[in-house]
């Protein structure tokens, strides 16, 4: 594998990396893919939390909420229950948005 070195003024070299460079790239692609699932879920919770704390309002005590609000509450929270893979993370789909 090659890498860019840039010396003096900008002078760009191309050599190859040597093996304690590869081994050091090869452990930080792991450390990043191993990291995906982390992140990918890090997000999902992200707009979990922004659309449960849009209907915040409706928890108020002088409130009733109604069962459908509850019920999208409840599917918002459980949000992340069995998503252990990247794949099943990017293939979920929030319950649809209730108003009142």
């Amino acid at each position: 594998m090659k890498k860019v070195t840039v010396i003096g003024l900008g002078t760009p070299v191309v050599e190859d990396m040597t093996s304690e460079e590869l081994a050091l790239k090869k452990a930080e692609e792991k450390a990043w893919n191993d990291g995906a699932l982390d992140r990918a879920l890090f997000n999902l919770r992200e707009k979990r939390n922004n659309l449960l704390a849009k209907t915040d309002w409706t928890s108020s005590s002088d409130l009733t909420m109604s069962d459908a609000m509850k019920t999208y509450r409840q599917q918002l929270r459980d949000a992340t229950t069995g998503l252990d893979t990247v794949e099943k993370v990017q293939a979920y789909e929030f319950p649809t948005e209730v108003l009142k």
